[in-house]
């Protein structure tokens, strides 16, 4: 199985006038290509750190991050910007859609840093990427037009725009109802099954947790328990799941 995300005594340090936070305290995982993993933990448990390296957002103070076999920490800024481009797609919790722009338009964006991919390219893909969300009817549709939840499939869209790597969706259904952000999720498993993305989804919400594949918890900066469940298809083509521990405290 194809590692996309390595993660390799991860410590991360901030400091805050005379004091060091110590904000990850030596974190290891792999996460395999098609995996769905939830990664989850309280406020202070060091899930945003996580989530910003992940995304190469930011770069740890020791250790590694390999990004599909790509060290990450010691690359510049504008290399990682590259290949967070390239290689993740993201949902976040506030949707962060352009205002007064359609549908197409935000989800077109991201391609627009790549300059091998024309204007008319960059249209069809996004096109093709609404569709796949269920929202082939509003391509022109702007965001004071739509609901919460065609707003957060138009980000998901825009996340799957580059035919990234990898999914990292940061409480995507936070801001949503909860029978919209069951919708959410369903697409998510959709998206997992059909096209069999990898999927990070980081939350504090147990219920969506139990709903993924595998759950790492965070507490205090390290990993407290990585739970794996694996599926095998059993008689009448119906899923048997059976529960299982990977890795544990580190």
């Amino acid at each position: 199985m194809k590692k996309v995300i390595e993660i390799q005594n991860i410590k991360r340090n901030f400091q805050v006038g005379d004091e060091t936070v110590h904000a990850l305290r030596g974190v290891s995982f792999n996460i395999n290509e098609g995996e769905f993993v939830t990664i989850m933990g309280t406020s202070g448990s060091g899930k945003s750190t996580l989530l910003n390296i992940l995304g190469c957002l930011d770069t740890p103070t020791s250790g590694e991050y390999l990004l599909d076999d790509i060290p990450v920490r010691t690359m510049s800024k504008p290399q990682r910007a590259v290949l967070r481009n390239r290689k993740i797609g993201f949902v976040f919790q506030s949707y962060n859609l352009l205002p007064k722009t359609t549908a197409v338009e935000n989800v077109e964006l991201p391609l627009m840093y790549n300059s091998a991919v024309s204007a008319s390219e960059r249209r069809r893909r996004a096109i093709e990427s609404l569709q796949a969300v269920g929202l082939g009817d509003r391509l022109e549709h702007k965001s004071n037009q739509m609901s919460g939840g065609q707003m957060q499939r138009v980000a998901i869209a825009r996340a799957l725009v580059n035919d990234p790597d990898i999914l990292l969706a940061d409480e995507p259904t936070g801001a949503l109802d909860s029978a919209t952000g069951h919708h959410i999720m369903d697409l998510f498993h959709k998206l997992h099954r059909e096209q069999g993305k990898t999927i990070v989804l980081i939350t504090h919400s147990r219920e969506l947790a139990e709903e993924t594949e595998r759950i790492i918890t965070l507490r205090d900066g390290v990993i407290v328990d990585d739970t794996g469940k694996t599926r095998a298809v059993g008689h009448g083509g119906k899923a048997v799941d059976e529960t299982g521990k990977r890795g544990g405290v580190c």
